[in-house]
């Protein structure tokens, strides 16, 4: 009997308790990483029972990669539809297959390019800007990844998508390597606006480096790495999480008493004097605890759009 008890203590230990844990964490993705390895490994750390990112970086990239815990998830769309900001390092000369430094190289040009023709070719990439999607992208295409089909070297056509670059500002260029600032719009593709830069200065380029620094009002200066979470005890990591409201900040709020509260998280909507006569709102209870996402219907009362469970939120005992 001795084997089979230590056989079922050490499955015991592998097995780990999911936490009904809520909130937003701001990660410093690593390079190496996928968006969804990093997904995992901050799952796993936090014991979550449910989670997931807004938005994917590049295993080349860095940076702010906010990620959604238990109850947040309810919200992430907001923060995939949101602004962006990057620094990026362009190195022209140079193409590759994918865009970026994972690519094969394609061909290579020589470079003569005056500091002020590059910085003609930033200012006119600014305003609103027609991408086609690399073929390297996790885009879906009759369910599966375009780069899936790139990787066995099948073409498939994608149509231009309109993005807006509002800013593109030149902090470095060293020769063949261009340090940028880059403040879009979602569904920017920083490796095709490499690709273009370098189309317009007619030598090619690639991108070889990208961190995002900055996800709507969320900046890289307030994320954590992966490293620093290790070594962090579970209740400290609890600490980092932001609650899950913090992804509605741009909606005004509304609190209504526990009664209503009572009957608005079970689905019903709800009267309250001076409701405003449209619009959504961030709803919180009687105990100023966020209780979810809520609407003005035609008839003048508060519906759920969206509810969440107070006693999950970051921060909660």
């Amino acid at each position: 009997m001795a084997p089979r008890t230590l056989k079922n203590n050490q499955l015991q230990q592998q097995k780990r308790i999911k936490r009904p844990v809520s909130g937003v964490l701001l990660l410093d993705k690593p390079t190496g990483f996928s968006s969804n390895g990093a997904l995992q490994k901050v799952k796993w750390l936090f014991q979550a029972e449910k989670a997931g990112h807004t938005g994917n970086l590049d295993p080349l990239a860095t940076g702010l990669l906010p990620i959604c815990l238990g109850e947040a998830t309810k919200f992430s769309q907001t923060l995939l539809d949101a602004d962006k900001a990057y620094l990026a390092t362009v190195k022209l000369g140079v193409t590759t297959s994918s865009g970026d430094s994972d690519g094969e190289v394609l061909e290579t040009l020589p470079v003569d390019v005056s500091r002020e023709r590059l910085e003609q070719v930033l200012c006119g990439l600014q305003g609103t800007i027609s991408q086609v999607p690399p073929m390297y992208s996790a885009l879906k295409h009759q369910g599966k990844a375009l780069y899936e089909y790139a990787r066995q070297g099948i073409d498939i056509e994608r149509e231009a998508r309109q993005v807006q670059i509002f800013t593109v500002t030149l902090l470095d260029f060293r020769g063949d390597v261009v340090d940028i600032a880059v403040d879009c719009s979602k569904g920017t593709y920083i490796r095709v606006l490499a690709e273009e830069i370098g189309r317009q200065l007619h030598c090619g380029a690639h991108l070889i480096g990208l961190r995002r620094t900055r996800t709507a009002g969320f900046h890289l200066h307030d994320a954590v790495t992966i490293d620093a979470l290790e070594a962090m005890t579970l209740q400290q990591r609890d600490r980092l999480l932001l609650t899950p409201d913090c992804l509605l900040q741009a909606l005004p709020a509304l609190q209504i008493d526990d009664t209503a509260a009572h009957y608005w998280c079970n689905g019903n909507p709800v009267w309250r004097a001076q409701l405003p006569p449209a619009g959504e709102f961030r709803v919180y209870d009687g105990a100023d605890r966020f209780i979810g996402l809520g609407f003005i219907q035609p008839d003048g009362k508060l519906a759920p759009r969206r509810v969440v469970k107070p006693a999950l939120s970051a921060g909660s005992e």
